[in-house]
């Protein structure tokens, strides 16, 4: 039984320290990153603001940076659905994912027909949500990743973000490591009932 009480209280804390670490930061965080689905990623646009103004074109999209913790090669993902753009733009329904190899970050662009897309200082940066599947490999590698970083708009790649303008921070909720112990948890529950 101590046990059980101890994994939970890791979890609970685990729990805790993300939900503390959400509120820090919260003026610039532009997007969640939920990997609860296994095989899947949703990215949902918050309600923070830009910290830059920039224009440009959704062809080269924004980079969220640092996403892995080593190179991941290019990664292979199926749109579900969703309508996840810039703030002021008209989404077209099929945002992408894309990571170049030899890259850490995660890039998110063509979310609308190519015109051009604004981010202003001090105003909303994205809205919507949407969902991709993904493989098991790539799935893995963004469990094992990092679970905060910088965005970048416009950058495909990590050679693009000298010249990019940094507009805010992704986030994944909840961290991957509060849901390895809940499940951890689970699992130790489960094993001493029977």
């Amino acid at each position: 039984m101590n046990k059980i009480a101890t994994i939970t209280g890791l979890a609970v804390a685990a729990t805790a320290m993300s939900a503390s670490a959400d509120m820090s930061g919260a003026s610039n965080s532009l997007l969640n990153i939920d990997l609860r689905v296994v095989n899947q990623i949703t990215i949902t646009a918050k309600d923070g603001v830009s910290l830059a103004s920039v224009t440009g074109s959704d062809s080269l999209g924004v980079y969220m940076a640092d996403f892995y913790n080593s190179d991941p090669g290019s990664i292979l993902e199926t749109l579900v659905g969703g309508d996840l753009v810039s703030a002021g733009t008209i989404s077209d329904g099929t945002p992408n994912l894309y990571s170049f190899t030899g890259n850490f970050g995660l890039n998110f662009w063509s979310w609308t027909d190519d015109s051009p897309s604004v981010f202003t200082a001090g105003s909303l940066a994205f809205t919507g949500s949407a969902t991709w599947t993904l493989t098991a490999e790539d799935y893995a590698n963004l469990l094992s990743g990092n679970t905060t970083g910088s965005i970048y708009a416009f950058a495909d790649s990590d050679d693009d973000i000298a010249g990019a303008s940094l507009i805010g921070t992704w986030k994944v909720i909840p961290a991957p490591s509060s849901l390895a112990l809940l499940g951890l948890g689970g699992i130790v529950a489960g094993r001493r009932r029977r």
